[in-house]
């Protein structure tokens, strides 16, 4: 029995002071950069008293920035939950389980057909990419099923064949590159790293039509989740169809993830990380953990993303390392204190 856990009863109130520092970070986040602005120039600039310069850094840089953070963070941290409660595996994540890097090899690969084809507008180039990343997904997702499976999937069976899974769509990936030109190659290894340094309200609409589908009906399969703890005999007999809804929970964490590495990259850890700490603090009850789990990866995020920003300004460092510093020790901390 873990000892660790703050369970939470009231957890609207949680609820209510995450979505609270998430706004709190969000001011800040928007205050703070190369170029600061104070909180009066924040104020007059969404009145429209500000300066063109102003408005130019709030309204097309920092907020689409500030929103793709919100809604990745939530959207991963979600997608890790998912799959932690389909395998019952503590240690799952979409980046390290390939999950990621399936969906960034599908869209660069996308990316390099579309580049040698006719070029459509933006918004439809935006609308797609969760699609090819979503099949990309997919696509790893099978491949771990498939080599795991063995008269049934462990755990540790299920992590070595997704870090593996992981490698070699990463080598696909670098083969990839190695045919581009210098400018393309940098932009995308960049942009494999975790990076949402380029966001626009095109990505931000894109990533927003795909979480108000997805984190709602996460929500509705809470229940599921849970029965599905119990074990798959307990789940069968109370008359669920255990396979039929792994298949499905697994689909909304591969879209759920998809669509985050479409606008943001491969963020990696942030799917393990958000949902253990939601965890020890509300419990297993998944009614109660998916939304505290969005809450933490958006707060995660953000906070990420701010010190990408500023630790070295004016030079940016890519979100998905910061998060990855943060995220290894925690990880190597859960491989060793968590049961084979």
């Amino acid at each position: 029995m873990n000892t660790n856990k703050i369970i939470v009863k009231n957890v609207s109130y949680l609820l209510f002071s995450l979505l609270t520092l998430i706004l709190l970070m969000s001011l800040i986040s928007l205050a703070t950069g190369h170029l600061a602005l104070t909180p009066s120039d924040i104020i007059k600039t969404v009145l429209g008293e500000g300066s063109k310069r102003n408005e130019l850094l709030l309204f097309e840089f920092r907020l689409p920035r500030l929103a793709i953070a919100i809604l990745a963070g939530a959207a991963l941290a979600v997608a890790g939950t998912l799959f932690q409660g389909v395998t019952q595996n503590e240690l799952a994540d979409p980046g390290m389980m390939g999950i990621n890097a399936g969906a960034g090899f599908f869209i660069v690969l996308y990316l390099t057909f579309r580049a040698q084809g006719t070029r459509s507008d933006g918004l439809w180039q935006m609308m797609t990419l969760p699609i090819a990343a979503f099949l990309g997904g997919l696509a790893a997702a099978v491949c771990i099923y498939a080599v795991a499976w063995k008269k049934g999937i462990t755990p540790i069976r299920m992590i070595l064949v997704g870090i593996g899974v992981n490698a070699g769509f990463g080598a696909l990936l670098t083969i990839l590159q190695l045919r581009m030109d210098q400018r393309a190659f940098n932009q995308v290894t960049i942009w494999l790293s975790g990076s949402i340094w380029n966001a626009s309200w095109t990505a931000v609409g894109s990533l927003l039509f795909w979480t108000l589908i997805l984190l709602p009906f996460s929500l509705y399969k809470a229940k599921t989740l849970n029965f599905l703890q119990l074990g798959d005999e307990m789940a069968t007999g109370l008359g669920f169809h255990v396979e039929k809804e792994r298949i499905k929970l697994v689909a909304i964490g591969v879209a759920l993830a998809g669509a985050s590495v479409s606008v943001a990259g491969g963020i990696a850890f942030l799917g393990l990380g958000a949902p253990h700490i939601a965890r020890k603090i509300v419990g297993n009850k998944h009614q109660r953990l998916i939304p505290t789990a969005a809450c933490m990866g958006s707060l995660i995020l953000l906070l990420a993303d701010m010190m990408a920003r500023n630790i070295f300004s004016p030079t940016e460092v890519p979100v998905g390392l910061i998060v990855a510093v943060l995220g290894a020790p925690y990880f190597i901390y859960l491989l060793i204190t968590t049961e084979a």
